[in-house]
């Protein structure tokens, strides 16, 4: 259920003074108060809802959870026991000319000379509530393919409700694309003493210029030219910790052909374990020959190569 906004309700902006919320209560209690409304049943629901926020914001604390909670989640730690309990409108209403004694807050509503009661607005009683976990947070982050290798650091905003919190989150290496990773208590507090919520940081993967990933696997791919990939010969193949590995390609290779590197992916998140690194091979084939080139080349066909 969505909670009205107090400062609305009293038609201020929320920079208002204790002052002018004072004020602005005064006007709108004249108007709406029972003994005013000719028991109008909508003047009457108004004048409770003015009345429950005026006794919030005229209490200096009230309001600075409510500033700092919000609207619903005030409502959830404060029940309308606690948003009345010592607080008298006995001057204010004699002030108005209403009477200043007779008033109850508590109960069911009901309405007579000089008195009135305030109760519940969803037309029952609230008790205190058990104890509430907080809701979970969740950040995403983008990771390089290097940073989920090697592991990496973050600071991040955790957007608490009213107040921001900034704080740096280790990454593990292997946190690859989907992956959360769980800081326990570190979501939204909780309500009425429960224990607050979980953060959750999940990953996203960036573009890499020569890395493909899929799963903790990669692939890369590696250039051969036509004379090699008949002959076969040795290329250097890049690895994701900046290193290189040599690869032997063996004779008649073909185009498109993947070649396993067992180990030399991206390492698992939760093991000792890792991907594998995949080479394509890919004949690049000249778009243009020089005389002597296409000489040599009629000559092997001529032998039905």
């Amino acid at each position: 259920m969505n909670q009205p906004d107090y400062y609305q309700l009293l038609e201020v902006p929320r920079s208002a003074s204790a002052e002018d919320i004072k004020k602005s209560y005064r006007k709108l209690a004249m108007k709406y108060h029972p003994d005013h409304s000719g028991g109008d049943k909508g003047s009457e629901e108004k004048f409770k809802r003015i009345s429950e926020a005026y006794a919030v914001l005229s209490d200096a604390e009230k309001r600075r959870q409510y500033d700092t909670y919000g609207s619903t989640d005030f409502h959830q730690r404060y029940t309308q026991e606690d948003i009345f309990k010592n607080f008298d409108f006995s001057s204010i209403f004699e002030d108005l000319g209403f009477g200043g004694s007779g008033f109850s807050f508590f109960g069911n509503p009901r309405q007579s000379k000089g008195r009135f009661s305030f109760g519940d607005h969803t037309g029952c009683s609230r008790r205190q509530a058990p104890p509430q976990r907080g809701k979970d947070l969740y950040i995403d982050i983008s990771l390089t393919l290097r940073e989920i290798a090697t592991g990496t650091s973050r600071t991040v905003t955790l957007k608490h409700t009213g107040r921001p919190e900034r704080i740096s989150v280790k990454i593990p290496k292997g946190m690859i694309h989907g992956k959360k990773l769980r800081l326990a208590g570190k979501g939204n507090p909780g309500s009425f003493q429960g224990p607050p919520g979980d953060l959750y940081i999940r990953s996203s993967v960036l573009p890499d210029s020569r890395f493909r990933a899929e799963d903790f696997d990669l692939h890369v791919d590696g250039e051969i030219r036509l004379s090699e990939s008949i002959l076969g010969t040795t290329i250097g193949v890049p690895t994701i910790d900046g290193g290189e590995l040599n690869l032997h390609i063996p004779p008649g290779t073909r185009h498109k052909t993947r070649m396993r590197l067992p180990g030399y992916g991206l390492p698992h998140m939760n093991d000792d374990g890792s991907g594998d690194l995949y080479v394509v091979i890919l004949v690049r084939v000249p778009d243009q020959l020089t005389d002597s080139q296409r000489s040599l080349v009629e000559k092997l066909a001529e032998t039905g190569l």
